[in-house]
C-alpha cells in the first residue's frame, strides 16, 4: 500500500484513482462497505483504489481539550487499510488552512487538481468543507461540474444496529469488546510505547508492559484477555496476554494506565511500540486488601485469559500481521 501525506505533486501512478473519503475512525464494517465499493469501482475502471482520510481528526482539531474519543490512531488505521488491500492511503494534515477550504475548493484543489479522481465514494452522512457546508447533495453537483463519478453508500448494520463509531464506543464503555469486534469486523486495538512503571508486578511474578492510552476512547476499567502485537523485521507477532486498564486502587494510584502481562514471553519491551487487541472482558477493577490477595486474583485472571483466548483461536481478528513502517517514511 502506498501512503501519501500531501495532495500536491501527486505521483502519476496515484492520479486518476477511485477515492473513498472519510475519517474511517476504527475502520469498522460500515467503513469497510464504503471501501469495498471504491475497490469494486476501481477494478471496473482498471485504476488504483484509494482511501482519503485526515490527521488529526477534525473533531480533535476543533476541540483539542474535549474527552478522548478516537478508536484508532494513524498507524493502526494504516495497518487495517493495508489488510483490506487498499492501493493508496492518503492521510492529509487537517490544520487551520485546510479547515477553511470551502466545499468547492476542497473538490477542486484536492480531488481534481491534486488526484484527478475518476470516481469518489462516500458514506451517506459525509460532510465536508468550511463550516460543514458540503453534503452529499453538494458533492453530487460538484462531481457533475468537474466530471468525476460519485457513489453514496447507504448505512449498513446488523439486526437493527447501524455500524457506527458511536455504537462501538458504547460497547467499549460497557466492557463488551466482543460486541465491539462484531461491529468493527476485527478486535479493537490500541497502540502505544511501553513506559517504565513501578515494577511491582515483577516482585510477584507478573511483570507488565505499561502503556498510556489517553488519546483513545477509554474502555471500561477492568481486567481483559488481550493479544499483544510485537513488531520486528517489518512484521508483527501476536502473543497472548492479560491486561488491567485502570488506576490500580490497591496501591492508591489515580492515573489511569494499561498494564499488560504477556503469557509465555520473556524479553525487554521498554520504549518499544506495541499493539494491544482487546479480546474479552474478565472482571471489574477492584481494591484488594493487600499483595497476597492481589497475587491470588492475578493467578485466576491469567487462567481465565488463557481459556478465553484459546476459545477465540490464534487468528488476530481478520487482520494480517504486517506493520506499516512506510508511515514514517511518507512525505510530511
Amino acid at each position: 500500500m502506498r501512503i501519501l501525506r500531501k495532495y500536491k505533486k501527486v505521483p502519476a501512478e496515484c492520479r486518476g484513482l477511485v477515492l473513498a473519503i472519510g475519517n474511517f475512525d476504527g475502520v469498522h464494517q460500515g467503513h469497510q462497505s464504503v471501501i469495498r465499493h471504491a475497490q469494486e469501482e476501481a477494478k471496473s475502471r482498471n485504476v488504483p483504489s484509494g482511501v482519503l482520510t485526515f490527521e488529526p481528526h477534525s473533531r480533535e482539531f476543533f476541540a483539542p481539550s474535549a474527552p478522548a474519543f478516537r478508536l484508532s490512531d494513524l498507524e493502526t488505521k494504516a495497518a487495517h487499510l493495508n489488510w483490506l488491500a487498499v492501493d493508496v492511503m492518503v492521510a492529509l494534515r487537517f490544520d487551520l488552512e485546510f479547515s477553511q477550504k470551502s466545499a468547492e475548493e476542497f473538490v477542486k484543489d484536492v480531488l481534481v487538481d491534486g488526484f484527478d479522481v475518476s470516481h469518489v465514494v462516500v458514506g451517506y452522512d459525509f460532510i465536508f468543507g468550511h463550516k460543514r457546508q458540503g453534503t452529499t447533495v453538494v458533492l453530487a453537483e460538484l462531481a457533475k461540474k468537474y466530471g468525476f463519478g460519485l457513489t453514496v453508500v447507504e448505512p449498513v448494520g446488523v439486526d437493527t444496529l447501524i455500524y457506527s463509531s458511536t455504537a462501538i464506543r458504547e460497547c467499549l464503555g460497557d466492557g463488551a469488546p466482543k460486541k465491539a469486534a462484531k461491529l468493527l469486523g476485527h478486535w479493537w486495538e490500541v497502540e502505544g510505547r511501553v513506559i517504565e512503571g513501578d515494577k511491582r508486578g515483577r516482585t510477584i511474578g507478573f511483570p507488565t508492559a505499561n502503556i498510556p492510552i489517553t488519546h483513545y476512547h477509554p474502555p471500561k476499567l477492568g481486567v481483559y484477555a488481550v493479544r499483544v502485537g510485537l513488531h520486528a523485521d517489518h512484521s508483527t507477532t501476536w502473543v497472548d496476554a492479560v491486561a488491567n486498564y485502570g488506576n490500580r486502587p490497591t496501591f492508591d494510584k489515580k492515573d489511569v494506565l494499561l498494564e499488560v502481562h504477556l503469557l509465555n514471553f520473556e524479553g525487554d519491551l521498554y520504549s518499544q511500540k506495541i499493539r494491544v487487541a482487546f479480546v474479552d472482558f474478565i472482571r471489574d477493577e477492584k481494591k484488594f486488601s493487600g499483595i497476597e490477595e492481589l497475587e491470588t486474583q492475578i493467578h485466576k485472571d491469567v487462567e481465565t485469559a488463557r481459556m478465553l483466548l484459546a476459545e477465540e483461536g490464534s487468528e488476530q481478528g481478520k487482520y494480517a500481521d504486517k506493520k506499516i513502517n512506510a508511515l514514517k517514511k511518507a512525505a510530511k
